[in-house]
């Protein structure tokens, strides 16, 4: 929404925003892009210009939406997804992310999953189990393992440090 409101602002043509892609009806001069690069720079955006940047780009945006669409996503291995979606196949594609990110896809997608994970403990949205099954993970005891790997702390010993401020803004609140 924020790239679409910069575009509107600048009066600039584009036929469709997606979270990493900007298509434009009329390709912006070299003044327009430069403002417009300026501008998505201000709002913390970076524009990927190299092929190489645009399918590292590609992989990421694809592995956090297959990470919110979940058991609904789409059929398939991660590594087919991927070079379907970039057009490149995956062992080139690994090459360049861990070159350009200095860290493997898995890696990246297991970091992604770890944060939702967290995200869904904190606000008691699912219990430790539906977190692990909507996250992907053949069992509990793989995701607890991995989760503690990653944070130093368990799903269990997470979920009671993270609802400990809110007990406390709860009982504040009552008074």
């Amino acid at each position: 929404m924020a790239v679409e409101e910069v575009l509107r602002e600048m009066g600039l043509a584009f036929e469709k925003v997606e979270l990493g892609l900007v298509r434009f009806s009329d390709p912006p001069d070299s003044r327009q892009t430069e403002a417009f690069e300026r501008r998505l720079d201000a709002l913390g955006f970076a524009v990927a210009k190299s092929r190489e940047t645009i399918w590292v780009e590609t992989c990421k945006v694809t592995l956090i939406q297959l990470l919110e669409e979940g058991a609904d996503g789409p059929d398939g291995t991660i590594s087919q997804i991927l070079a379907d979606k970039t057009g490149i196949s995956y062992s080139r594609l690994s090459q360049l992310f861990s070159s350009l990110q200095g860290i493997t896809i898995e890696q990246y997608f297991i970091e992604l999953k770890i944060e939702k994970a967290k995200e869904y403990l904190s606000y008691a949205s699912h219990n430790i189990s539906e977190t692990a099954w909507k996250l992907g993970y053949s069992s509990m005891q793989h995701f607890s393992a991995q989760f503690k790997k990653h944070t130093g702390m368990t799903p269990s010993q997470f979920r009671k440090l993270s609802q400990k401020p809110r007990k406390f803004l709860n009982q504040v609140g009552d008074r």
